[in-house]
């Protein structure tokens, strides 16, 4: 009897997801951004007043790149002067989860001695 044997394709990471991970980890303040938002520093301003270095224009394209990946949502108020605040949207949320995970993986590499 002939055996068969399975054959896979290449598997590949997923295009959009990869890029959304290496974006936001390569972008060196989304981390702080997500510690700012759990701790309710969700206003621009007070996000740059809270963190030394943090300056507004990197801030923006910070926000602005995690507003485009639907992990941010931004809300603007009609007031005057105008109030825009961030919060994490649901996918955010699950998104967050998986970086913890992976955080607690690093950790787990970094712990092990070869």
């Amino acid at each position: 009897m002939k055996k068969t044997v399975k054959q896979f394709s290449k598997k590949s990471a997923p295009e959009r997801t990869a890029r959304m991970v290496e974006t936001i980890y390569g972008c060196k303040w989304s981390l702080t951004v997500y510690q700012l938002l759990a701790n309710d520093i969700n206003r621009p301003g007070a996000m740059v007043n809270h963190v030394e270095g943090l300056t507004t224009k990197v801030l923006n394209e910070c926000l602005k790149r995690n507003v485009e990946f639907g992990i941010l949502e931004r809300l603007t108020f009609n007031e005057i002067p105008p109030r825009v605040e961030y919060k994490v949207t649901e996918f955010g949320q699950k998104f967050l989860r998986i970086l913890d995970e992976l955080e607690k993986l690093q950790q787990e590499i970094d712990g092990d001695v070869f």
